[in-house]
């Protein structure tokens, strides 16, 4: 019977920990997003084969590894099992916030990053999951495409789209120059002014309420607790003082008898009568030869 309790234990724990496996895999496959696409490449980004070939490039929007393998890529809503990418290949794995480009150039022969069937004649690109059914993300394609010219997200993962200044296969597709909070600031206070009144401010402010800290410490250390506790405990315990009880005659008599009573028993009854008796003491032979000749039947 232990037996198999602990065996039903096991078993519900692999279950339990396949479970977490299946959702922890399933919603870091929901967070990956068509980010970036090159319909018309004609000396743009090469494939390794050296070829111009349109191609489309996927975000992980997760802060974890997501492994593509065993997921769908189509271009026709309803054949979404149109192109399997392959299990078990490292080149797969698209590292957290990173990216990874599949070519749409119907030459799946090649590699498992190219697919089998071509972006010029397409109208949509659609990425579903490994059980074929759940839509992960689908684009629909602008057919005014631009030669050389990528169609993606402003921001990566965001939901504005629109034809990007520079391609960025592998990269952020926001190329503009980033403002960072100190450089705004900087704008703000060129002379720096600012920052100074801000800094000493923090820094006396610190002082001051360590000053109160501290203070306050040496106040709580000076404080004699077990005085305190003494008084609390004094104050908690303390009655009323209870008035006198008169009692009844009957009642007196009966303290007075048992007082009597108890007197009594303190002390044993004497005897003044005194009895005396002669003890005869025999002596040993060997120890007083006197006395045995004293005593001799003769």
């Amino acid at each position: 019977m232990l037996f198999k309790g602990k065996l039903k234990v096991q078993l519900l724990l692999c279950g339990a920990l396949l479970c977490l496996t299946t959702i922890v895999k399933a919603q870091s496959t929901m967070d990956l997003r068509i980010n970036e696409i090159l319909v018309v490449n004609q000396s743009n980004y090469i494939d390794d084969f050296g070829q111009h070939s349109p191609w489309i490039e996927f975000f992980n929007s997760a802060y974890n590894t997501v492994d593509m393998g065993g997921l769908y890529l189509t271009n026709d809503l309803d054949n979404p099992t149109m192109y399997q990418i392959a299990k078990g290949n490292p080149t797969t794995k698209i590292a957290p916030q990173n990216y990874l480009v599949f070519w749409g150039d119907n030459q799946s022969t090649r590699g498992i990053r190219h697919l089998n069937f071509d972006l010029r004649t397409s109208k949509l690109v659609a990425l579903f999951d490994a059980n074929g059914r759940t839509l992960i993300d689908v684009v629909t394609l602008d057919q005014a495409h631009r030669t050389d010219t990528t169609f993606g997200r402003l921001n990566d993962g965001g939901a504005t789209w629109g034809f990007l200044d520079k391609s960025t296969p592998g990269a952020n597709n926001n190329t503009k120059t980033v403002i960072t909070s100190a450089e705004k600031f900087g704008m703000v206070d060129p002379t720096g002014i600012g920052m100074a009144v801000i800094a000493m401010s923090v820094v006396f402010s610190a002082l001051a309420l360590l000053y109160g800290f501290f203070k306050n410490v040496a106040k709580l250390y000076t404080i004699d607790y077990s005085r305190l506790f003494a008084r609390k405990k004094a104050s908690a315990t303390e009655k009323p003082a209870d008035s006198p009880v008169e009692h009844t005659g009957e009642v007196n008599a009966a303290i007075a008898m048992a007082l009597h009573l108890y007197r009594n028993q303190l002390h044993d009854n004497e005897n003044t009568v005194l009895t005396i008796r002669k003890v005869s003491r025999t002596y040993s032979p060997w120890s007083s030869k006197i006395y045995g000749v004293l005593n001799n039947s003769r």
